[in-house]
């Protein structure tokens, strides 16, 4: 994906209420809830704040500026929760200061953000803010909506893109990444988004683009080209995502007690 995410509410004006009906949804059936949010980022750029619902509207910016469950989740993909938001020592920045010392926000205790991905360099954050700790289901439900959410911003992204080739570059790099999650989620039996984490992780650790390595992962398991999209533009991995996915792949198809590389192994869930 080649836009930038500047003024995203903006950019996204078309689908702010759908956006904004999605987390009244979320809001609705997690026990608790005070309010939602969703936020995005790409890239090496800041996240920013897209949809609020409820008390959101001023819980998540602080957390993107003082620190916060979505902040966290931006930065490691993985899932967030918190027992008391204002109280937690890994963001000492985020405090019932002023700024929320008003009777609205006296009931805000438990807080969980979700990390999701709609491509290989966007990221977005679900999340709530609760009046409670988050109770077990609570991460159950809001993995309910990570897809539908998902969605959303890949409709919204390829109905605003001013590009044509910005749009088919987006399919042909979701089409490669949804072929080597589920060559990864086949071989180990793992959930679709721990193959997603994986692949990241991997990428990060080669220094190669995660469709450059889906496609390589692709190619080496089938042994032959990987079937891309007609119409979109080719992506063509070098040799250092080859190299990548084949280290991957063998980090997978390891035998049990074989030690693997860090990208490999799964981060446990809250």
């Amino acid at each position: 994906m080649t836009g930038t995410l500047m003024s995203a509410a903006d950019r996204w004006k078309p689908l702010t209420e759908l956006l904004r009906a999605l987390l009244e949804r979320v809001a609705g059936e997690v026990p608790g809830c005070l309010g939602a949010a969703l936020t995005v980022g790409q890239g090496d750029r800041p996240p920013q704040v897209l949809a609020t619902a409820g008390l959101a509207d001023r819980l998540a910016p602080a957390q993107l500026a003082h620190g916060g469950p979505i902040a966290v989740a931006e930065d490691t993909g993985e899932p967030v929760t918190t027992d008391d938001l204002f109280a937690d020592p890994r963001w000492p920045g985020l405090t019932r200061d002023a700024e929320f010392a008003d009777v609205r926000y006296e009931a805000v205790r438990g807080a969980l953000a979700l990390p999701g991905y709609w491509d290989d360099s966007g990221v977005f954050v679900l999340s709530v803010t609760l009046d409670r700790p988050p109770g077990e289901g609570s991460l159950a439900i809001l993995r309910r909506y990570e897809k539908l959410t998902e969605m959303t911003l890949v409709v919204a992204e390829t109905a605003t893109a001013g590009d044509p080739g910005q749009v088919l570059e987006l399919l042909a790099s979701r089409a490669a990444i949804e072929q080597a999650k589920g060559a990864l989620t086949a071989v180990r039996g793992c959930p679709p988004d721990e193959a997603w984490q994986t692949l990241r992780r991997a990428s990060q650790e080669f220094n190669v683009k995660v469709r450059e390595l889906a496609v390589a992962l692709v190619e080496h398991v089938g042994g032959e080209a990987a079937p891309q999209p007609e119409g979109t533009p080719e992506i063509r991995p070098g040799e250092a995502a080859r190299h990548a996915a084949e280290r991957l792949w063998s980090a997978f198809t390891a035998k049990p007690g074989v030690s693997r590389p860090d990208f490999w192994v799964p981060r446990p869930r809250p």
